[in-house]
């Protein structure tokens, strides 16, 4: 596992047990993001990066009992927390880094990546990652339950030009990844930006 890899895993683990907890009010964000990915009954989903699973639940209600869920995390304590919640009944559960994906090419019809972008060790690799498992015309969802300003209000901090999330970066590094934004929406209440898997 990479230094960054590390890292991140460590983050993680340490909030585990309360991240549910910290963040009790985010399901209707969570749902209406999904909504908007707008995902078909059969459909093939993963949630990258997906922590304890929030976005399982409307994930699943998206594709209905024919279609497949999947979520992806790096850190064993997420997934545990998501167990207990008993999300992994709204899909399959993978210990595994997104930036190496045990997944065939093509093989999915959308990525929801909640919270993702700010974690991604190597941004332009990573997200071509996300892209070599997405079939052509399929789409990828980066969200956050509260925008960019409110977050870094949040962290005690104050945004930056080099921030990726802001449309002028994130833009031209989805398009490097082979990916083409089709929407984006940065609020106090919500950050969402919608892309389709190019080619």
């Amino acid at each position: 596992m990479s230094d960054d890899a590390t890292r991140v895993q460590e983050f993680f683990a340490a909030r585990a047990a309360d991240w549910d907890s910290r963040f009790p009010d985010d399901g209707p964000a969570y749902a209406a993001a999904v909504d908007a990915l707008g995902l078909r009954p059969g459909g093939r989903v993963l949630d990258a990066g997906c922590g304890t699973g929030r976005a399982l639940p409307a994930l699943r209600t998206a594709v209905g009992p024919s279609g497949t869920v999947l979520g992806a995390d790096l850190t064993p304590a997420m997934l545990a927390a998501a167990v207990r919640a008993g999300r992994d009944r709204d899909g399959h559960l993978l210990l595994t880094d997104v930036a190496r994906l045990p997944l065939g090419t093509g093989v999915l019809d959308a990525v929801f990546g909640a919270g993702l972008i700010s974690h991604l060790p190597q941004p332009p690799e990573n997200l071509r990652e996300l892209a070599r498992v997405v079939r052509p015309g399929g789409l990828l969802a980066l969200f956050h339950p509260i925008g960019r300003a409110a977050l870094a209000a949040r962290h005690g901090r104050q945004l930056t030009p080099d921030d990726l999330r802001a449309e002028h970066n994130l833009r031209p590094l989805l398009a490097g990844a082979g990916w083409r934004v089709t929407s984006y929406v940065d609020e106090d209440e919500r950050f969402l930006a919608l892309a389709e898997r190019a080619g």
